[in-house]
């Protein structure tokens, strides 16, 4: 069982932020923005657009956490957690350390005995995982697959049998690519191409990756891009129907 946090000692707080439309976040990650002593973000400009919109009160420290200055992030954080500040962490969309800076502040906060606190709130995967309309027993989070077609091939091969829906990230300059070998690797799947999710010009397009595979290869796409590959299909020989999980009526 874990205790309810306690707010009045050094933590971390781990706070997600919308994915698009910036109607989604939640009251207590509102309240959470407000109370932090700092804020590192990935981007300080994209996490400001946050606090204009729903008329926030910024903390005193703002600072920026991302790829190519998170170790002396993570140890600006530390600091702040020695000195008893609590600290909020967040990315340009969605939860920090999912494919996104995050991680390696969280671990180190964890390792160096802080108080961590995620807060729930949007996900291009859950959201994606829902709209797609697939049947999903389980699913597996892909991220962003490697650049090199052979390697995305193996990736694949790696999950080809596994009684799940796949969901990845993808460049819009790739996405009609990818969906050939994802067809050429797994079979003809269901699957959803999720354009630009809560935005909005959001649009989903579904159906097997033989069609979407040819749809998207000369398509020009503009904006981020989530895509779900539903599970393995086989044919039940006693039911004469045809399921969406391996090895299961």
């Amino acid at each position: 069982m874990t205790d309810i946090p306690d707010e009045s000692e050094p933590t971390l707080y781990l706070i997600p932020t919308p994915i698009g439309n910036l109607e989604d976040i939640t009251l207590r990650a509102m309240r959470i923005l407000q109370s932090v002593d700092a804020l590192a973000c990935e981007d300080t400009r994209h996490t400001r657009k946050i606090y204009e919109r729903h008329a926030l009160t910024s903390p005193p420290i703002i600072f920026p956490c991302h790829a190519h200055n998170e170790d002396r992030a993570v140890g600006r954080i530390l600091s702040l957690l020695r000195d008893g500040k609590s600290v909020g962490l967040t990315s340009d969309a969605g939860a920090p350390g999912v494919s996104d800076p995050g991680q390696r502040a969280a671990a180190a906060a964890i390792e160096a005995g802080y108080q961590v606190v995620s807060l729930p709130g949007a996900s291009a995967v859950i959201t994606a995982l829902t709209v797609s309309g697939l049947p999903i027993p389980a699913f597996t989070f892909l991220g962003f697959l490697p650049r090199r077609p052979g390697r995305q091939r193996k990736l694949f091969l790696a999950f080809a049998e596994a009684p799940s829906a796949l969901v990845f990230f993808e460049s819009p300059f790739r996405v009609g690519k990818i969906l050939a070998i994802a067809h050429e690797v797994l079979g003809d799947r269901p699957a959803a191409v999720c354009i630009e999710l809560t935005k909005k010009f959001e649009n989903i397009h579904r159906g097997p990756l033989s069609d979407l595979s040819e749809q998207f290869s000369d398509q020009k796409i503009k904006g981020e891009v989530t895509i779900v590959i539903g599970p393995p299909i086989r044919e039940d020989s006693t039911k004469g129907e045809t399921s969406g999980l391996l090895g299961l009526p």
